[in-house]
């Protein structure tokens, strides 16, 4: 057992024989989180299996070898607690919060149906039928269609550039055994994280997960991901029926384990984060009202990542709005950050990662996904830290690596009046 030096964020580890790690935060109050999450997503299906993860994040709750679907969802929302899964591009997580008390009826409920599922065909059926509408709903919504869309544009003939929902033809010929060939092939007791953020005692909390988990067998699937490494900027033009037209220009960008990622994170926010004095925000929408929605991300995965601007703005606004975030994307790259800019940067920046951090769910689950890839989390005061220590240089470098105006790619939707 282990603690990192901060006295006021202890992070506590523990490994079980199977080689499934804990994470611990122990919090004052009456409500705890605790998730589980393993290191497959939707990045680690082949072409033919694209949905497949997501459709057993689904599936889980649909049945074990002891309960019924009803049973399942009941475990804990009968004690007042909120049960919900999610699965990325490189993560599947199932996740709860709840009265403190319920630790031990939680954690029994992660490994039921984690590892004891039953995959019944007649609730593959309804449910592939209830994933099908979500992706009829998704692609009826350009604003959230473009970001997946952008991504296989980036990621173009890539795992990373398929949609994780997958297409309605794969979705309609999976079946049982392919659900229990990809278990078997990519989910492994050794690529899995329980962490918890709540009001329990360390010894306690082992002690409740060795009991539900520590007779799970060791599995050892290696997730053998493919980098991608073989981007070709595209510029691509979509017709679309809709009120505005969308755009998305960005970059492949750094992985999670790149000494740029923070600096690239202060630089996405600066231009276009959550603030509504972001320059790019201050220049489209506040100076010229070209756009009501205009925002920068960053989203980094552990080889790569993706860098964009999205816009949502009528069509005789688009090519303005697209010139704009060229103009200041260009400045980035052109001359350093003064010296004022540069601690208002940082400030803001810090200042937004403190707020976040005060939401203990979305703790929880930023430290069970950077323990399933490092050793250690970091706290955020250690991140504060190395905020600071970002550089002017380091913004200029890392300005005129990304935003290198050859290697962006642009892809538009195009409003078109329905007839």
């Amino acid at each position: 057992m282990q603690k990192n030096s901060d006295n006021k964020l202890k992070y506590q580890y523990h490994t079980l024989q199977n080689g499934i790690r804990i994470i611990h935060r122990e919090i004052p109050g009456t409500v705890s989180h605790c998730g589980l999450m393993v290191n497959t997503g939707s990045r680690d299906e082949s072409e033919k299996e694209n949905g497949i993860a997501h459709l057993i994040e689904h599936m889980i709750f649909k049945g074990t070898n002891k309960r019924k679907a009803h049973h399942i969802l009941s475990r804990i929302e009968n004690v007042g607690g909120e049960l919900n899964a999610f699965t990325t591009k490189e993560e599947t997580c199932v996740y709860a919060s709840f009265l403190s008390p319920y630790y031990g009826q939680s954690l029994e409920l992660f490994a039921d149906v984690a590892f004891r599922s039953t995959f019944p065909e007649k609730e593959i059926i309804k449910e592939k039928d209830v994933i099908i509408d979500e992706i009829n709903s998704y692609n009826d919504s350009p604003s959230e269609l473009i970001f997946d869309d952008f991504e296989d544009l980036i990621f173009h003939g890539h795992s990373l550039g398929r949609n994780i929902l997958g297409s309605i033809e794969n979705i309609k010929i999976i079946d049982r055994k392919d659900v229990f060939r990809f278990i078997k092939s990519k989910y492994s007791t050794e690529e899995l994280v329980i962490a918890s953020v709540g009001q329990i005692k360390f010894p306690k909390l082992i002690a409740i997960v060795e009991k539900y988990f520590e007779n799970i067998a060791n599995s050892k699937a290696k997730i053998n991901r493919l980098p991608f490494n073989n981007y070709q900027p595209r510029n691509l033009s979509v017709p679309k029926e809709s009120y505005l037209s969308h755009c998305m220009v960005g970059n492949t960008a750094y992985g999670r384990t790149s000494p740029n990622k923070l600096p690239l994170l202060l630089i996405t926010n600066l231009l276009g984060g959550p603030a509504l004095n972001s320059r790019l925000s201050m220049q489209i929408r506040e100076k010229y009202g070209y756009a009501y929605t205009v925002e920068a991300m960053y989203q980094p995965y552990s080889d790569t990542g993706v860098f964009n601007i999205y816009i949502g703005a009528d069509s005789k606004h688009v090519q303005k709005s697209i010139a704009i975030a060229h103009r200041e994307m260009n400045k980035l790259r052109k001359s350093n950050l003064g010296t004022l800019q540069l601690h208002r940067a940082k400030r803001q920046i810090i200042g937004q990662l403190a707020i976040s951090s005060e939401s203990y769910l979305n703790e929880m689950l930023g430290i069970a996904k950077v323990y399933l890839h490092k050793p250690r989390v970091k706290s955020i005061n250690d991140i504060i830290e190395d905020v600071e220590n970002i550089t002017t240089k380091q913004i200029l470098e890392v300005s005129n690596e990304i935003f290198e105006p050859s290697q962006l790619s642009t892809l538009i939707y195009t409003a078109q009046e329905e007839e």
